[in-house]
C-alpha cells in the first residue's frame, strides 16, 4: 500500500520538485498539495494522508501554527523542511515541540553530497514516517472525504495542546517503572544515542533528572551542526541538569550533557583518568553519520570499559549497534527503547535484533529506571 502524502509550501517551483521526487517511488503516493498553513490543516482533514511535508514560513498560517492544528485536530506524521540558519533551527525545534516528527534541510546540496543520496533520504524518511501512521490506523477502504468515515477517532484536543501520539508511541510498556529492578552495577558515564524522533524523546528524559544526578551524560543526536547550539540551549533552558554543545578538552562534569556537536565526531582523548572529550571533525566516507553513535559507544569503551550505561532511543537504521556490541563486550549495559514508544523502531530494533540489549524500555519510562539505575530513585 503506498505512503499517500500532502505537499504543504507556498513555493510552486518547490512543490513541483518535491512532488517530482517522492513519486519517483513506486510506494509514495503524492494526493494533493497546500500552499499555506490553512490550506493544509483543511486539507489534512479531508484527505487524511499517511504524511505531511511541511514548509516553515509561510503566508496565512505559518507551518508551526499548522502543526499544531493538525496535530489538535487530524494527528499525522509530520516532515518539515528548514533552513539552515539559526532562525530555522529555532523554528524547527518549535515544530518539533509542536508534534511534527523529523525535518530535512530545504536545500537538498544540504542533505548530502550526493544528489541521488538526497532523493533517497527524502523517500526514506517519508517511507518510515508513513508505517508510523499505518500501523497506528487503518485506512478507509474508500477516499475520505469530509462527510466520509473518518479513521478510528482520537481525542480532540485544543491547538494548545498538540495531539503527542505519534511523539510518545503507545502506551503499551514491557516493564512498568515500579516494577523495574536496578542491577545493581556502578557507573561513570551515561551515553544515549538517538535520530528520527530523538529531540522529543532526549527532552522528555532529560527534564525528568535533577540537577544532583551522579554521572555525566554524553548525547548523540542526528542533526546538522546549525541546529545542536540551539537544541543544547533549549535542552539546557528546560532542564535542572546543565546541558551544553560539546567542545574540544570538555572535562566531564556529573549533571551536565554534553550534545555531540552537528557534523562533527565526539570521542575521549584516550586517557580516561582526565575525562575529557576530543571533538573533530571527520572527513571518512565509509562513516555515514557525524555524528556517530558507533563512534562515540566505541571510543566509551575504550576509555571506561565496562563502567558505562548506554541506551538507544528512537531512530532509522541501525547507528549504534556495532558501537553497543564493544560496549557490551566490555561490560558494560546497554538499554533499548521499546517499539510502541518509538517514532521509528530502526536502531532499537537493531540493538534487540543482535541481543545486545539488557533492558528494553518505553520513553515515558526511561528516566525513572534511569534514577533507579544509577541508585537515584
Amino acid at each position: 500500500m503506498a505512503v499517500k502524502v500532502l505537499i504543504v509550501d507556498d513555493s510552486s517551483f518547490f512543490r513541483r520538485r518535491v512532488t517530482e521526487i517522492l513519486e519517483g517511488d513506486a510506494n509514495i503516493e503524492v494526493i494533493d498539495a497546500a500552499v499555506n498553513g490553512a490550506d493544509a490543516v483543511e486539507k489534512a482533514v479531508k484527505l487524511r494522508p499517511d504524511v505531511i511535508t511541511m514548509d516553515v514560513e509561510m503566508p496565512v498560517l505559518d507551518g508551526i501554527s499548522a502543526v499544531k492544528q493538525i496535530m489538535a485536530k487530524s494527528p499525522t506524521p509530520i516532515l518539515m523542511f528548514s533552513s539552515l540558519t539559526r532562525e530555522g533551527a529555532s523554528a524547527t525545534l518549535d515544530a518539533l515541540d509542536a508534534g511534527a516528527l523529523d525535518f530535512l534541510p530545504k536545500k537538498f546540496e544540504d542533505i548530502a553530497r550526493n544528489n541521488q543520496d538526497a532523493i533517497e533520504i527524502l523517500r526514506q524518511k517519508v517511507r518510515e514516517l508513513g508505517r508510523r501512521r499505518l500501523s497506528r490506523f487503518n485506512r478507509p477502504t474508500t477516499s475520505t472525504t469530509a462527510s466520509s468515515p473518518a479513521r478510528p477517532s482520537v481525542t480532540t484536543r485544543s491547538s494548545a495542546q498538540p495531539d503527542r501520539s505519534f511523539n510518545q508511541g503507545t502506551s503499551t510498556r514491557p516493564q512498568s517503572a515500579s516494577h523495574f529492578k536496578p542491577s545493581g552495577k556502578k557507573y561513570k558515564l551515561v551515553a544515549i544515542g538517538t535520530s528520527t524522533g530523538g529531540p522529543v524523546a532526549l527532552q522528555t528524559i532529560l527534564t525528568k533528572l535533577p540537577a544532583n544526578f551522579p554521572h555525566p551524560i554524553l548525547l548523540i543526536q542526528h542533526m546538522p551542526a546549525a541546529f545542536t547550539p540551539a537544541f543544547a540551549q533549549r535542552l539546557n533552558n528546560l532542564c535542572k541538569i546543565k546541558v551544553k554543545e560539546a567542545q574540544q578538552g570538555d572535562r566531564l562534569q556529573p549533571g551536565t550533557a554534553y550534545l555531540a556537536p552537528g557534523g562533527q565526531q565526539m570521542m575521549f582523548d584516550g586517557r580516561a583518568q582526565q575525562q575529557t572529550l576530543k571533538v573533530f571533525q571527520d572527513d571518512n566516507p565509509r562513516i555515514t553519520y557525524k555524528p556517530s553513535v558507533d563512534v562515540t559507544f566505541a571510543s566509551s569503551a575504550k576509555a571506561f570499559g565496562g563502567d558505562v550505561l548506554a541506551i538507544v532511543l528512537t531512530g532509522m537504521g541501525a547507528d549504534g549497534r556495532e558501537g553497543a556490541r564493544m560496549l557490551k563486550q566490555s561490560g558494560s549495559r546497554v538499554w533499548a527503547q521499546d517499539e510502541q514508544s518509538c517514532v521509528v523502531y530502526g536502531m532499537p530494533q537493531a540493538i534487540a535484533s543482535a541481543g545486545l540489549h539488557d533492558h528494553q524500555v518505553a520513553l515515558d519510562d526511561v528516566a525513572a529506571h534511569l534514577l533507579k539505575e544509577v541508585g537515584c530513585g
